[in-house]
């Protein structure tokens, strides 16, 4: 959930209420105006934002939406609008197809930033980077003063080599092999410095004269930054995934054209694909949805008129009324409310309006009585009895590395079944375990220099392919014991197996359709092996 930091006094000048809430002036109030000498009168308010909410992710998001919440002024409506000149293009070349592929922009004309205005206007950009963004790899956010430049903007990709340009708050020129080691001990953007760091060419947005714009995901140049005498900002956004550019590109703009000087419009930006097609943005869309009054209120459980409700998603920034038989509520989208996809999020909506504390509370119409799950009840009773058998249990990891159960235990990979996690993060956990056996060991070879006897075990799922399956993947119940002594001990883990036998009812014999037990024919790495790899025939006990 992020954390938007907002300054009381600039809150409470965009809402046009004051509250006291300083530290001197409660202090002041409580003990008198001496005790308050030394006060802090600066307040800065943390709010926790849910996450999909990208509209309250700065000052002017939340001023807004608390003003329309209060039903003080009304949704805005957002416009985009064409210049009176040319108009400015973004062309993108067939070279970022396989590194960044798509790219969006728009124009901000005739801003009036302050030095408070300026700060929310880059707080929004990294906000907006380490939620929606996902840390630059899916969108990448640049902004420069377009007096600087010159269009039609060109965004290609080429080596590192031939790119060469003053960075962000440098000095001096570099390629982008000299940035990329300079960047590898920046404390901000050696962070993002992977994205691109293995590709062949490196994307790159230049202008008609050949001013590099930026290099994203990594850094702007130096050209064209904005400052807080900047009037026309050209905003452009680049990525792997085009719907999620298209959404960062209108919460910028939609939350920032309050500061333009013709009030939420934004200039379009033409920006033409490889293949020739021409596109406009941003788009800005309002759409249209439909949803029934008795449904919310079903599914909230409140007894609201189709008219409250319809009021209720109004002060939530979805301009709503009631339509139709006098049942049916119809809901505006608008541009910043792109985490409204479903008609589940029009009810939340309309349940956090009337205030969750506001519904009451009642008794389901429904009584059920629960159950544990058996396999989870036969896993409970059979880890007491083997508590009461002296061994002790062991919880390791779900994820292991492929040699963990393949070449250690001298199994090849391909007949392991192993589900393999497509990006690991470590080479520890590579695949989903397809056998509890190698935790047991790990951990018996972390603990080597406890006192022996050590006698363990472990009840856990193990996870292999199963293409029947809908996710292509199957979980097992298994059950895996180990007896770590100086003598083989063999009686110790015979004597276990049949007591989970008798537990379970199992007799012994092939004959009585009961178990057995046989050498195990894999290839292993020592005796002591295999007789662990004989007791994992009991795996299968739970299911």
């Amino acid at each position: 959930m992020p954390t938007v930091s907002v300054k009381r006094d600039l809150l409470f000048q965009a809402l046009g209420r004051t509250y006291m809430t300083s530290e001197k002036q409660i202090i002041s109030k409580e003990q008198g105006n001496v005790k308050a000498q030394g006060a802090s009168d600066i307040v800065l308010y943390k709010i926790d934002v849910p996450a999909n909410r990208y509209d309250l992710l700065c000052l002017e998001g939340l001023a807004r939406g608390l003003q329309v919440f209060k039903e003080r002024i009304k949704a805005p409506v957002y416009k985009r609008v064409m210049p009176k000149g040319e108009i400015q293009k973004l062309i993108i070349t067939e070279e970022t197809a396989k590194v960044r592929p798509f790219a969006v922009a728009a124009v901000l004309r005739n801003i009036k930033f302050t030095k408070d205005r300026y700060d929310s206007f880059i707080e929004l950009q990294e906000k907006l980077h380490q939620n929606i963004c996902r840390k630059r790899a899916l969108v990448a956010i640049g902004t420069h003063d377009l007096d600087t430049l010159s269009g039609p903007f060109t965004y290609t990709a080429k080596r590192p080599s031939d790119i060469k340009f003053k960075p962000l708050n440098k000095t001096k020129e570099y390629t982008a092999c000299e940035l990329m080691n300079i960047y590898k001990t920046d404390n901000h953007l050696k962070h993002y410095l992977h994205i691109i760091e293995s590709k062949p060419l490196y994307p790159v947005i230049y202008d008609s004269n050949g001013v590099v714009l930026s290099m994203p995901p990594i850094i702007n140049g130096n050209h064209s930054k904005i400052t807080v005498n900047t009037r026309n900002i050209f905003i452009e956004c680049t990525g792997t995934d085009f719907t999620k550019a298209k959404i960062v590109l209108d919460i910028i703009v939609t939350m920032f054209s309050e500061h333009c000087e013709n009030q939420f419009t934004v200039e379009a930006v033409e920006v033409v694909s490889p293949n020739g097609k021409s596109n406009t943005f941003p788009e800005l869309p309002y759409r249209k949805e439909m949803v029934r009054a008795d449904l919310i209120n079903k599914k909230v459980g409140i007894r609201e008129t189709p008219a409250n409700l319809a009021k209720l998603l109004t002060r939530m920034c979805l301009k709503s009324e009631v339509i139709g038989d006098g049942n049916q509520i119809e809901v505006e989208v608008p541009p910043t409310r792109a985490d409204v996809i479903h008609a589940c999020d029009i009810v939340e909506d309309a349940a956090i309006a009337y205030g969750y504390n506001n519904i009451q509370m009642t008794l389901p119409k429904t009584y059920t009585i629960a159950n544990q799950f058996p396999l989870n009840k036969l896993t409970e009773l059979l880890r007491l009895d083997m508590a009461a058998a002296g061994f002790t249990e062991a919880l390791t990891f779900a994820l292991c590395s492929q040699e963990d159960i393949a070449d250690k235990l001298g199994v090849d990979i391909s007949a392991t079944k192993a589900v393999h996690i497509s990006n690991p993060k470590t080479a520890e956990f590579q695949v989903a375990r397809t056998t509890l056996l190698p935790g047991l060991l790990k951990t018996i070879a972390a603990n080597r220099k406890m006192p022996l006897p050590l006698k363990l075990f472990e009840i856990s799922d193990i996870v292999v392919k199963d293409p029947s399956r809908d996710v292509g993947a199957k979980n097992y119940r298994h059950l895996c014991a180990v007896y770590y002594n100086k003598n083989p001990g063999f009686e110790i883990i015979h004597g276990l197996l049949d007591r989970i036998m008798q537990l379970l009812d199992v007799p012994p014999g092939e004959e009585s359709g009961g178990y057995v037990i046989k050498a195990s024919t894999e290839v292993l790495r020592s005796s002591l092996d295999g007789v662990l790899r004989s007791l994992s025939g009991v795996k299968a006990l739970g299911s």
